[in-house]
């Protein structure tokens, strides 16, 4: 499969959850058939965000991190610095594929990703996201999907401060949380990391021709490339 538009890689920075989320809400709302699909690549401030299926339970002890309700599927998450979130603003419609199909290349994108440091992984049936053989997760994923259109994407653990997620029960699941640190002597950097990610997610995607960019979202979005 080959797409004609460019995809446009936005990588952000450090943002605000929030801010971030209205942003796609409002980018997916505006954007048309003549609209190139984006990713855009983000560490947040710490925050615990709360999908469609998270229960208040879940939320176990956030302290003085904040919790958001988000409209993404999924339970509760963690977000925090050290931790690539790639959110896919993704045309299903024009790519002639279904959600099903976009989950099941996220997920082989990061297994593919851990595979370049010889770590295997693989999905879960039962629960979307990437587990190492030991059983451990180390990436999550939340998608919603309006009118044919996705937003949200996934969050990948690479070197972060892994005690926020002791005050949550990630996915509702008793599940134990790992990062990429824990599992290689030498760390490589989270620019290494999100570089081999993408180029796993375009060609799942089927993407011949990509733009980079360190431009925010502008707060009047068009989303047309013209």
């Amino acid at each position: 499969m080959s797409i004609a538009l460019p995809l446009l890689i936005r990588h952000l920075g450090i943002q605000d959850y929030k801010d971030t989320f209205e942003s796609m809400k409002r980018f997916t709302d505006l954007r048309d058939e003549t609209s190139s699909d984006e990713i855009w690549l983000v560490e947040h401030h710490p925050v615990f965000t709360q999908g469609q299926a998270g229960k208040e339970e879940y939320v176990l002890l956030p302290g003085d991190i904040p919790v958001i309700k988000s409209d993404r599927g999924g339970h509760v998450t963690y977000h925090g610095p050290g931790q690539i979130t790639a959110y896919l603003m993704i045309d299903l419609k024009r790519l002639k594929i279904g959600v099903r199909d976009l989950v099941s290349l996220i997920e082989k994108a990061l297994v593919d990703t851990l595979a370049e440091w010889h770590i295997k992984a693989s999905p879960r049936s039962d629960a979307p996201g990437v587990y190492i053989e030991s059983g451990e997760k180390i990436a999550s994923l939340g998608l919603r999907l309006r009118k044919g259109r996705s937003y949200h994407g996934l969050n990948f653990n690479v070197n972060m401060d892994m005690s926020p997620w002791h005050r949550i029960n990630p996915c509702g699941l008793d599940v134990t949380m790992t990062q990429l640190a824990d599992l290689l002597e030498i760390t490589p950097s989270m620019e290494t990391v999100a570089s081999k990610l993408i180029g796993h997610l375009t060609d799942g995607l089927g993407y011949n021709e990509f733009l980079v960019t360190t431009d925010s979202v502008p707060t009047s979005i068009n989303p047309r490339t013209n």
